[in-house]
C-alpha cells in the first residue's frame, strides 16, 4: 500500500485533506440529528419518556468503554509510527473489541427500551432518539470494520511503518465517532 506522497497546496496529503472534509460534512450530518432531537425531545404527548427509560450508570460505563477505545487507537498509531507492527495489531484489536462492547451495550439498551414500549413510531422522543443513536451506532460499526480490515491487512504484509497514514486516517474517523458520542451522551442523556 506504500504510495508516493501526494500533497495538496496546503502541505497536507490528499487523503488527509479528504478525511477532514468528510468529517466536516459528518459534523453537519450529526448536527442536524442532534438539533432535531433537542427540538422534539419534550414534545411527545405519549410515553414512555426519557426519564422513564434512561439508565445513566449503564450508559456511563458504555461511554467510558468507547472513550478508552480512543486511547487504544492513539497507541495503535504510535506503535506503527515506530515500526512496531505487533503492538499496532494488539491496539487495533483492543480498539475494535472496545467498539464492539460499546455496540453490544447499545443493542442491550435498544432492546430494553423496546421492551418498555419505545419504538421509532411510539412518539417523537423514540423517533429522534433511535435515529440519532442508531446512526451513531452505524458509524461505530463502520469504524470497527475499518479497524479490522487494517488488522487483517497487517498479516498480509500490506500495512508497514511507511503506511502509517492509513492508521492515522482510521484514527481520525474513530476519534470523530468518539467525540460525537460525548456530545450525544451529554445532550441526550445528561441534559434534561
Amino acid at each position: 500500500m506504500a504510495t508516493e506522497h501526494m500533497e495538496t497546496s496546503t502541505g497536507l496529503d490528499n487523503r488527509k485533506l479528504l478525511m477532514w472534509l468528510f468529517l466536516g460534512s459528518e459534523c453537519l450530518f450529526f448536527g442536524s440529528f442532534i438539533a432535531a432531537f433537542l427540538l422534539y425531545r419534550d414534545r411527545s404527548v405519549t410515553g414512555p419518556y426519557a426519564k422513564d427509560l434512561y439508565d445513566i450508570p449503564f450508559t456511563s460505563v458504555s461511554s467510558f468503554v468507547l472513550l478508552m477505545s480512543s486511547l487504544s487507537m492513539v497507541l495503535a498509531l504510535a506503535a506503527i509510527q515506530r515500526g512496531d507492527i505487533r503492538g499496532m495489531r494488539i491496539w487495533l484489536l483492543a480498539t475494535s473489541v472496545l467498539g464492539m462492547l460499546f455496540l453490544g451495550g447499545q443493542a442491550f439498551e435498544f432492546t430494553e427500551f423496546y421492551r418498555e414500549g419505545l419504538t421509532l413510531h411510539t412518539n417523537m422522543f423514540g423517533t429522534t432518539f433511535f435515529v440519532l443513536t442508531g446512526f451513531h451506532g452505524a458509524h461505530v460499526t463502520v469504524g470497527v470494520l475499518i479497524l479490522m480490515s487494517l488488522f487483517s491487512a497487517s498479516f498480509k504484509g500490506k500495512l508497514k511503518q511507511e503506511d502509517s497514514l492509513n492508521v492515522e486516517l482510521a484514527g481520525l474517523y474513530w476519534h470523530f465517532v468518539d467525540i460525537v458520542w460525548i456530545i450525544i451522551f451529554t445532550l441526550v442523556y445528561l441534559v434534561q
